[in-house]
């Protein structure tokens, strides 16, 4: 009977082992992680060859980064090969495709496409490149008048504005612009403008941020000087042309200076700089949080895919001290319910000594996973961000 009991007890036992393992059993969440990827160094002096590169065009992989770093420029692909690296002489304008170093108001501009390895040629230029959304604009000398080029260096249209530019910003097709007065313009392709608006409320009125998302459904804008607010509109109707205001938000004291603003995680969010941090809306739960940071931001994630974004901000008592931070955005349906959601957003600090910093983010493929370039002195280092 005694041996039966203690059977009895042992067979209890496991059942409610079993039981508890399928019960309490929880799968172990992934972890994101940044794997070292490759490292490589720009030489202490000048350049001795200005157009000195690492391989051939036909040896580059992957998409070329746009990158500067104190004095020196150029492209790196996906492997940390260099197809161009120079040092500086003048000042210069990077995008993806076309670059140029042009000096106080040129008379002659000349672009350079890194793809097609053409040159593009602008004569009595009398104003400053811009290179945006693969398009070429000349900011006149003056600030207050922009047009565009086609790729033969012939002038498309050209728009003359009642004060000077302080922002702008392009895509799909579309040229986003915020003046000094405080006049927001939005022109499509022939130059032709769709969309104004003033913003009212505050004491100075000024554009001081502006962007587009890559649809062009959306812009957002930061205006005002006490007050200072944040704007997103959203397009409606069938003209295209058509925006009203879906959200506004006062941000404290604000900016005297040229405000960070941009679109990101394919459209799903706008991110813009807050005094002591930066402010994110959610378009889908159309809600707005807050990121307390500590220090000024002196690089940005332009990509902030998959819901992780990331920074470099400079110490207020030393500029040499700086931080790689990352952030990962709550799910949209927690957006804006908790503080707390917000202040555990940042979840890396990776503190670093540096003059001069650069940072990139790029989509690997049609994965989940994405690439990290940071520099900083004479280094450039890529990371891969992935979840394991």
């Amino acid at each position: 009977m005694a041996q039966k009991k203690r059977l009895l007890r042992v067979v209890v036992i496991i059942l409610i082992f079993i039981v508890y393992f399928f019960i309490a059993a929880r799968p172990i969440p992934k972890e994101t992680v940044l794997t070292n990827k490759w490292i490589s160094s720009l030489p202490a002096s000048s350049f001795i060859d200005s157009d000195e590169t690492d391989a051939s065009p036909l040896n580059l992989s992957g998409q070329l980064v746009p990158f500067t770093l104190g004095n020196r420029f150029g492209y790196v692909d996906s492997l940390g090969q260099f197809a161009l690296k120079k040092t500086k002489t003048a000042d210069i304008y990077l995008s993806r495709n076309m670059w140029t170093e042009y000096g106080a108001e040129p008379a002659r501009i000349t672009i350079n496409n890194i793809i097609h390895e053409t040159e593009i040629n602008i004569n009595n230029a009398r104003g400053y490149p811009i290179l945006l959304d693969n398009r070429i604009f000349i900011l006149g000398s003056e600030q207050n008048s922009l047009s565009e080029f086609d790729i033969a260096g012939n002038i498309k249209w050209i728009y003359e504005f009642g004060a000077p530019l302080t922002a702008i910003d392009a895509a799909s097709g579309l040229v986003l612009t915020g003046s000094l007065d405080g006049v927001v313009e939005l022109f499509n392709s022939d130059g032709e403008r769709i969309f104004y608006f003033e913003p009212t409320g505050s004491r100075f009125s000024v554009i001081l941020g502006c962007a587009i998302s890559r649809s062009g459904s959306h812009i957002g804008i930061i205006c005002g000087i006490d007050q200072q607010r944040f704007l997103l509109f959203e397009r409606f109707g069938v003209t295209g042309g058509e925006y009203r205001i879906i959200y506004h938000e006062f941000l404290e004291t604000g900016f005297r200076r040229p405000v960070r603003i941009l679109f990101l995680d394919e459209d799903r969010r706008v991110i813009f700089e807050r005094e002591n941090g930066i402010g994110c809306y959610s378009i889908k739960s159309r809600r707005s949080i807050f990121i307390p940071l500590e220090g000024e931001i002196t690089a940005i994630d332009e990509l902030g895919d998959n819901s992780f974004f990331f920074l470099i901000t400079s110490s207020p008592f030393n500029n040499q001290d700086k931080k790689l931070i990352g952030i990962k955005f709550p799910p949209d349906r927690l957006f804006g319910h908790s503080r707390n959601s917000a202040k555990d957003a940042v979840f890396m600090k990776a503190p670093f000594k540096s003059d001069d910093v650069f940072l990139y983010r790029n989509r690997i493929g049609a994965s989940l996973d994405s690439s990290i370039i940071a520099g900083g002195g004479t280094t450039l280092i890529s990371f891969n961000l992935e979840e394991k």
